[in-house]
């Protein structure tokens, strides 16, 4: 009988998990909001998993969680910190020298491993929603478009605006200033994205090849052309890229993880 693990990702914004089988192949995945129940919202999307993979009856061998709600998930066999799961789950498309960034609903991670998947240093962006995908969704209420436009819009830009803040609330006003000085909705969705790959660069530097990861890049695949045009570099986006952080613990859950180090985590 196949044997088969599981990763689930608890996100402030999104919980994620995935099944696999012993060759770290995905066969059931599931995504949903994580909002207020914590540990409901783990189990409704691993139950999910489990449906698509066709197992309901069949616990897989391990389950390892993670992401900042890991903590608050009862039926797992161990947890692992969101920074060792990126890592891991990128280096399983690109097993070399790589800076994960991470850019997800509320928060956004440079994560620097080196061929093995091991992390070598970090940083997290400051407490604070811009460049991320909160940052985002408050714009499109700002620009009265739809959260799932943006990306369209951003697209047939012609204009290369530069967003001057970093704060969400002062770019709001920005926004504001910038359509009453006439500005095309489509150029200052560009100025967005822009400004999310500005404050990303403020993070750290970038070393070896560049993966970008996690729910914004999945649903705004804009962003790898802006973040390439604006900082000069070539970026790679991993099949399943809002699941990074569950593959990563999936790979734990297989135990390969063996020599992962631990790092003190670095604020920007």
């Amino acid at each position: 009988m196949s044997k088969y693990y599981a990763g689930v990702d608890v996100g402030s914004w999104n919980t994620k998990a995935v099944i696999v089988d012993k060759n770290l192949n995905i066969v059931g995945k599931s995504v949903l909001r994580t909002g207020a129940d914590i540990p409901g919202a783990a189990k409704k999307s691993f139950d999910e998993a489990l449906k698509a993979a066709k197992l309901r009856k069949n616990r897989p061998e391990c389950i390892v969680a993670t992401g900042f709600g890991r903590a608050k998930v009862a039926f797992v066999d161990t947890t692992r910190t969101e920074i060792t799961c990126h890592g891991l789950g990128a280096n399983s498309f690109y097993p070399a020298s790589l800076t994960v960034i991470d850019i997800g609903g509320q928060d956004t991670k440079m994560i620097h491993v080196d061929d093995a998947g091991r992390n070598l240093h970090f940083a997290l962006n400051r407490k604070c929603a811009a460049g991320t995908g909160a940052f985002l969704e408050e714009m499109a209420l700002r620009l009265d478009v739809k959260l799932d436009e943006l990306d369209g819009l951003a697209s047939k830009a012609r204009k290369r605006l530069k967003l001057g803040s970093f704060c969400t609330v002062f770019t709001g006003t920005e926004i504001l200033k910038l359509v009453q000085d006439g500005e095309k909705v489509e150029d200052i969705a560009r100025g967005l994205y822009a400004s999310i790959v500005m404050r990303v660069s403020e993070m750290g530097h970038l070393e070896g090849s560049i993966v970008i990861t996690g729910g914004v890049i999945a649903h705004n695949p804009v962003l790898k052309e802006v973040f390439e045009e604006e900082l000069k570099v070539m970026c790679l986006v991993p099949p399943e890229a809002e699941f990074m952080g569950a593959l990563g613990a999936a790979r734990v859950a297989l135990g390969l993880d063996k020599g992962v180090e631990k790092k003190k985590e670095k604020k920007k």
